[in-house]
């Protein structure tokens, strides 16, 4: 254990690292708060790095993940320093500096009906939180994210998820030849499928369609929808019909794909 009551390096290394996606990426590293997130963390097996604390006295839930669980080095920050680090509202007691984990199309673990959610070019915070809290929540295998947009280790996102971040795959894509030939490896593989698009335009209703075979939901961004060329890549486009009197012109994009993988759990358990 390193004591630090001052801001030295390690507490600027800190800091920059809630910030900059840029240095996250760099280190390969990211900070993680709240109970339930450092939770989720150790029990599906992410790399604690470090633990973060402060000098007051520690819970026994603390006190056990600082002895039982294997870090590099752990860090003990005045209670001044650890309050500029936390981002709570009542100063985290312990928080953790966790190894970023990356995955490839093809070590992705599948079920024998695969149900895979995109999402593009996502440019909020909270809903790309949200949107892996949904996924795991209605038997997503995987997320996957397309294009420039919000970096999946900004603390918000992870926040947002509420631990589900650690239990939910989520595989990044920077190429589009990428994803294609990756939807064209799971058609020759599954045979039945299916890839379906989200859309705010008059298309078919989502429960018109038939979910129950092997699936790839494609969500676009918050503004700007699904881009021309995955649309052309989607078997159906389908929508969610909404009240006529309605003032709302569209669904929030994370409450929209959580109403249509709900459809499809739904087709599937009663199938």
């Amino acid at each position: 254990m390193t004591r630090i009551t001052v801001r030295n390096n390690i507490f600027q290394h800190i800091q920059v690292l809630k910030t900059n996606r840029t240095k996250r990426n760099r280190y390969g590293e990211f900070v993680v708060e709240g109970v339930r997130n450092i939770n989720e963390a150790v029990k599906n097996g992410w790399q604690i790095r470090s633990f973060l604390y402060g000098e007051g006295k520690l819970s026994d839930w603390a006190k056990e993940l600082l002895t039982s669980v294997k870090t590099k080095e752990n860090y003990q920050f005045s209670q001044e320093l650890m309050k500029e680090l936390s981002s709570k509202e009542d100063t985290s007691e312990l928080m953790a500096l966790v190894a970023m984990k990356e995955i490839t199309p093809t070590q992705m673990k599948l079920s024998s009906k695969p149900f895979l959610v995109l999402f593009d070019r996502p440019s909020n915070k909270g809903n790309l939180g949200t949107m892996i809290r949904s996924c795991d929540a209605l038997y997503v295998d995987a997320l996957i994210l397309t294009g420039h947009g919000v970096d999946l280790y900004e603390p918000e996102v992870v926040a947002a998820s509420m631990g589900s971040f650690f239990a939910l795959p989520v595989l990044r894509i920077a190429e589009q030849e990428t994803l294609y030939g990756m939807v064209e490896r799971f058609k020759k593989e599954y045979g039945t499928f299916l890839t379906v698009g989200s859309t705010a335009h008059q298309q078919k209703a989502v429960y018109e369609l038939e979910l129950t075979s092997p699936l790839l939901l494609f969500v676009g961004n918050e503004t700007k929808g699904l881009s021309y060329a995955y649309k052309e890549l989607c078997d159906e486009l389908c929508t969610i019909p909404m009240a006529e009197t309605s003032a709302a012109s569209s669904f929030n994009v994370s409450c929209a794909a959580s109403i249509m993988m709900y459809e499809v759990v739904r087709q599937r358990s009663v199938q």
